[in-house]
């Protein structure tokens, strides 16, 4: 496979203490490091845990081919003397001018703020120009509410969906940030 050869056409976003950048190959090591905890895994709805082989590499290839509809940055620290790969953030187009966010950190970098300035920075350069964004968390995630509320997101509701880590339907909360 040939990732690193792919062309970066995601923006570069400038965020506090690291940058957002394009996923690339040479990222799927620290990618299978810090996606495959099983707390990372088991608070996000798509992350299955274990990884099955070749997971991540097929991740990266969906996520920067031209075809896709959900642009994805790696939290990027190596610039201020921080790890390479921090976390991940996410905007899946929807339609009408909308996007969904979604984001995880790195163990080792929880409740450092990372996740509020990743949001906050994408939130600022709102690359879709979307006019909603929409995001939602599992409701054991107290934290990824914090990150959400703090960065205006309005709470929506109850709702649920399925966790493939935890093969379980569970609980979240929904919110949306108006963009103007």
């Amino acid at each position: 496979m040939k990732m690193d050869n792919v062309i970066d056409t995601v923006p570069q976003i400038v965020a506090g203490r690291f940058v957002l950048r394009g996923l690339r190959g040479s990222d799927a090591g620290l990618l299978a490091l810090h996606a495959g905890d099983k707390r990372v895994a088991s608070m996000t709805s798509s992350i299955p845990h274990p990884l099955p082989p070749g997971a991540i590499e097929a991740y990266i290839s969906r996520v920067t081919a031209p075809e896709r509809t959900e642009d994805v940055w790696a939290m990027d620290g190596s610039g201020h003397g921080l790890a390479e790969l921090l976390g991940v953030i996410s905007l899946k187009r929807m339609d009408r001018a909308q996007s969904e966010i979604g984001y995880w950190v790195a163990p080792a970098f929880w409740n450092t703020g990372i996740a509020s300035e990743a949001v906050r920075a994408v939130l600022d350069a709102n690359p879709h120009g979307d006019r909603t964004i929409f995001a939602a968390v599992f409701q054991d995630n107290p934290g990824s509410a914090r990150v959400l509320t703090n960065a205006g997101f309005e709470y929506l509701g109850d709702a649920e969906t399925f966790c493939v880590s935890r093969n379980a339907r569970v609980p979240t909360w929904t919110y949306l940030r108006k963009m103007v």
